[in-house]
């Protein structure tokens, strides 16, 4: 497999023009010299928070605040995913996974309820597809051993000592919402020492230090905030601190698309494209223990080629800020996962 045009090369995503070279699913060269292809050839995206289940309930509960949609046990998308038969929610999220594949995300990173039948339910959603999914289990022990970790829901619903303990025996993933509504749930989330943080809208100064100290990676879902009211997360402030990646959160608030998350970061916060599109691209590969999202030799040959002559991107002077800022799944030319 041999994708040529813009390369986006490297850590930094230097913007060279010339070929990649991908063998056995890996990418055994990057190799610089004038070809004649306009594609931008960019690392794969890691969606690194989603709720892939409310892909039953796309649009529903407008007007809800936040406790409406979401809290467990009563929140509308529970009752919704207890109301739905398995066929149907396996059938949604397959959809919603698809429509990832197709758009370049190589692997995301799933809080997944329904305990070890959620898991196993999400495991035959995917069945088939080249997107990878690290899915967390939810609400018991049971699911975090069906499935690659622990996702707490936060720690104002419980204390999760049991659960974080347990998943630390195992070797595996623990993630936690924290600030989302306000900041009281962030230190105890902080106490608990998990794998990575998810929302983190209401930081105070000694949160930004701990986060800091203890280098605990954080992912934000700026799109998800601003649609349940919450606020928006202080993103530069974050990125200051420690690792930040993106999440598109619940699929019934937001389509699971990497263009528009990067797209509403970029021009919300006062972060570079460079910065977003790594946010969507290794810091996600990082958290989730994966090796994906930098084009360089030996790295897996997870890829997206995209049209750079496209009506929407033709003309554009900075390959980045194009990718980050202006494209779309429209201009999706080649995925390879």
């Amino acid at each position: 497999m041999i994708l040529e045009g813009t390369v986006l090369r490297g850590p930094r995503f230097d913007p060279v023009e010339g070929r990649v070279v991908v063998e056995d699913g890996e990418i055994v060269a990057v190799e610089e010299e004038s070809v004649n292809s306009s594609q931008i050839v960019l690392p794969a995206f890691v969606n690194a928070h989603t709720h892939i289940g409310d892909s039953i309930a796309k649009e529903a509960g407008g007007g809800l605040s936040l406790d409406e949609l979401v809290a467990p046990p009563d929140g509308l998308k529970h009752r919704l995913l207890r109301q739905a038969s398995r066929e149907e929610k396996v059938g949604a999220m397959r959809r919603s996974v698809r429509f990832m594949e197709s758009t370049g995300t190589a692997a995301f990173l799933e809080f997944r309820e329904g305990g070890v039948e959620g898991v196993y339910a999400l495991r035959e959603a995917v069945e088939g597809l080249d997107v990878d999914p690290v899915i967390l289990g939810r609400e018991t022990v049971e699911a975090m051993e069906a499935a690659d970790g622990f996702g707490a829901s936060g720690a104002r619903d419980g204390e999760f000592g049991r659960e974080r303990n347990a998943t630390a025996d195992a070797g595996k993933l623990f993630g936690i919402h924290a600030g989302e509504r306000d900041p009281d749930d962030i230190n105890p989330a902080l106490d608990l020492d998990p794998d990575f943080l998810v929302h983190m809208v209401h930081p105070e100064p000694l949160h930004l230090d701990r986060l800091e100290d203890s280098e605990i990676p954080v992912v934000v879902c700026p799109r998800s905030n601003l649609v349940t009211g919450v606020g928006v997360p202080p993103v530069a402030d974050l990125a200051d601190r420690t690792t930040v990646a993106l999440g598109t959160d619940n699929v019934m608030l937001n389509s699971p698309s990497m263009f528009r998350e990067m797209e509403f970061a970029n021009k919300l916060a006062d972060v570079s494209a460079s910065e977003v599109l790594a946010m969507a691209t290794r810091n996600g590969a990082e958290i989730a223990g994966l090796d994906c999202g930098v084009i360089e030799e030996g790295r897996p040959g997870k890829l997206l080629a995209l049209d750079g002559d496209s009506d929407n991107l033709s003309g554009a002077q900075d390959p980045v800020r194009a990718v980050v800022r202006r494209a779309g799944a429209s201009d999706v030319e080649e995925v390879v996962l």
